[in-house]
């Protein structure tokens, strides 16, 4: 069975829009690579996935080398089917499909993002893990995690700083979420 692993980078401000904050080099780069060659699928909403796979999918470097091939399950109320980009529409309820991926993987189910899909996994106590990265700048605009009026607790895995400025925080759902 699976953990599904929410991960999202950030400013320091919380700032989820990625942009020209977003620090792409240095010790938390490998630490990324690392979650993603222990992971046996990624999960993301309709709208990660379509500028993920436009970005991504053109591309040969070692992170799209590592995304590309990978499965990837979409939650979407609009797609339907078999994607391009090795990724497939979650078909009926949410929760349900999320489940049963769990049981059927054997290794890590990645969800990028922290938005409306997020919030509802969360919601359905779908989620093992968040891994936070905070990249060092304050961006003052734009879309935070988690916005919405659902209040969640975290306790804390563990937290890294790397020499690039960048913390990555490890939380599970805490206890009453």
């Amino acid at each position: 069975m699976s953990r599904l692993v929410i991960n999202t980078s950030m400013t320091a401000d919380a700032v989820i829009d990625v942009s020209e904050w977003y620090v792409s080099e240095g010790e938390h780069d490998r630490a990324a690579r690392d979650l993603f060659a222990n992971a046996e699928a990624v999960l993301v909403g309709r709208k990660t996935y379509e500028g993920l796979a436009a970005y991504w999918s053109p591309r040969s470097d070692e992170w799209a080398d590592m995304i590309n091939p990978m499965a990837k399950y979409v939650a979407s109320r609009t797609l339907r089917g078999q994607l391009d980009w090795h990724a497939n529409v979650i078909d009926g309820d949410l929760a349900e499909g999320v489940s049963a991926l769990k049981s059927e993987l054997d290794r890590d189910l990645v969800g990028f993002g922290c938005g409306e899909l997020a919030r509802s996994l969360a919601a359905h106590g779908l989620v093992d893990e968040f891994r936070f990265w905070v990249h060092p700048a304050m961006w003052g605009h734009g879309t935070r995690p988690f916005e919405g009026d659902r209040t969640l607790r975290l306790d804390l895995v563990n937290a890294t700083a790397f020499d690039s400025g960048v913390i990555l925080m490890r939380y599970r759902p805490g206890a009453g979420s």
